[in-house]
Order: structure tokens, then sequence, then C-alpha cells
């Protein structure tokens, strides 16, 4: 049996149990200020599709319906390497724990690889809104893959981040960090990890589904 480690409860809190809610609260805190943050650009999006239709319609057609498709699913099968990641920890299993963190890591290492094949292709076909932009079908397209590159390229600074944050919690947990009496760290950051998945959820139709058939 592997030996177990338990982090020490630090002076602050009252107890061990005490500690571990008030990390799990300051994460849920930190994913409203995320919540607000995107709600501004779908709020931007909401607005603007209202105001442009075909114009938002037009862009849609122009994305790639093939690496939106394919980065669901790699997102969505990275969020079923977290979630095992997780209880695996929790049943004291470090070496699965630790597997199933680095297959995380993987999948979203190969969602950014597609992704940047994507971006390649937009700037091969003078996607990105500026003096070469070229989508001549509709007025305002631009608009569209104005908030298209806005919306995808933060979401893609998240995947990153997430990357960096699971890589450290990968080496901890093969160092023998955690155990299930003390896997917090793995849990809260699983919650990020769900969050950035739930963001591409929503962006995904709004930006290769909605409207395509017109």
């Amino acid at each position: 049996m592997p030996e177990t480690f338990k982090a020490p409860t630090e002076e602050q809190f009252e107890n061990f149990e005490q500690q571990e809610e008030a990390s799990r609260l300051g994460m849920w805190t930190f994913l409203a200020t995320e919540v607000m943050f995107f709600g501004g650009m779908f709020m931007a999006y909401i607005v603007y599709r209202h105001e442009y239709p075909q114009a938002f319609a037009v862009g849609s057609k122009h994305t790639d319906l093939f690496y939106g498709t394919l980065n669901t699913a790699i997102l969505l099968t990275s969020s079923l390497w977290m979630a095992l990641a997780v209880n695996a920890a929790s049943t004291n299993r470090r070496k699965s724990s630790v597997v199933f963190l680095l297959l995380t890591i993987l999948f979203a290492l190969g969602f950014l690889a597609v992704k940047g094949l994507e971006y390649t292709e937009d700037l091969r076909e003078r996607l990105l809104p500026g003096p070469h932009f070229l989508v001549p079908e509709a007025p305002k397209t631009d608009i569209f893959f104005f908030l298209y590159w806005a919306m995808t390229g933060l979401h893609g600074l998240h995947v990153l981040i997430g990357i960096c944050v699971l890589s450290v919690i990968a080496f901890l947990a093969h160092r023998g960090k955690f155990s299930s009496e003390y896997y917090n760290p793995i849990e809260i950051s699983g919650l990020y990890w769900h969050f950035v998945d739930i963001v591409w959820i929503f962006l995904y139709p709004l930006l290769y589904l909605v409207d395509r058939h017109l």
C-alpha cells in the first residue's frame, strides 16, 4: 500500500474539512467571475446576431464544421478522463489518477493542435478581420469573425492555463502528494476543467451550427 498523505490544516481554519470547503468555495467564486467574463462576450454575440442575422449565417458557413466537431469530441473525452482522475484519487489509486491526468493533458494538447490547424485554414482563407478580410457574401460578417476569434482565442487561453495547472497536479500526484484522504487539489482542478469544456459546448453551436443551413 502506498504511504497515505494528508495535507496539514492551515492555522486560519478550525479543521481540515473547513479548509477543503473553503478551497471549493474559492474555486466556485472564481468560476462565477469567469461566467460573468464570458457572459459579456455571449451577450455581444446575441445582440449582434439579432442585428445582423444574415451576416452571422454567412459567417457560420465559413467556419470549419469538421474541426469544430472534432474538438468538441476531444474536449468531452478529456472531461471523462478528468472525472476518472478524481475518482481514482478518491479511491487511493495513485497510478491510475496520474494516468488519467496525463490523458486529460494529452487531449487538451490535441484540442490546441486542432485549433491551430483550423486557425491556419482561417488565415489562408482571409477570415481574420482587418484590411485583408474577405467574405463578400454579406456586409458586417467581420463582426461575426471578430467574435469568433475573440471567443475561441480566450477559450484557448483557458485551455492552455488548464494544461499548466493539470501538469503541476499530475507531477504532485506522481510524487504521492494526494490520497483518498486528501485529493482536494485534483477535485477543484477538475471543476475548472469541466468549466472550460462547458464554455466550448456553448461556443460550438453558436459559431459552427446556428443558421448554417440558411
